[in-house]
């Protein structure tokens, strides 16, 4: 994709030279998919609250042992690595670097602070990193946007 800039003298579009052709990546339309993992973000934040809710904790029904279905589990996992392996493929764009970035360090912050936690506090952080993930994949795709 070629920009054309204006020329700061005459305030007309100027040809093209060597010094004022910029020369940008294009957009991966892949970004785009960024919808449908805001869903899964929302859907995830709707199990957690299922499994891990406020009532279950207030209740005193704290126990890693109350796994959802293999079915639920088995569209979790194959959501989040989906979303990792998206993230990794926007990373070599220039447009969606810095997003996609921080989209998986986000993850692996949240993974890692999930893991050392006690479980009442496995929902609010997996609230709070999915709603960071969420505004970088938003922000993403008016960047995108932008771009085109």
């Amino acid at each position: 994709m070629t920009l054309w800039r204006l020329s700061k003298k005459t305030s007309s579009v100027s040809r093209p030279t060597s010094a004022t052709l910029v020369i940008m990546d294009p957009v991966p339309y892949s970004v785009f998919l960024a919808p449908g993992f805001l869903l899964f973000e929302a859907l995830q934040l709707v199990a957690a609250e299922k499994l891990l809710g406020v009532k279950q904790i207030e209740a005193g029904h704290l126990d890693r042992d109350n796994n959802p279905g293999a079915k639920i589990a088995a569209f979790w996992v194959i959501g989040i690595l989906a979303e990792a392996a998206w993230a990794l493929s926007l990373l070599p764009n220039d447009v969606t670097r810095l997003h996609a970035g921080c989209i998986l360090l986000v993850s692996l912050f949240g993974l890692s602070a999930r893991n050392g936690c006690p479980l009442k506090w496995v929902l609010v952080i997996l609230t709070v990193e999915s709603a960071c993930r969420m505004g970088l994949m938003v922000a993403m795709l008016g960047a995108a946007w932008r771009a085109l």
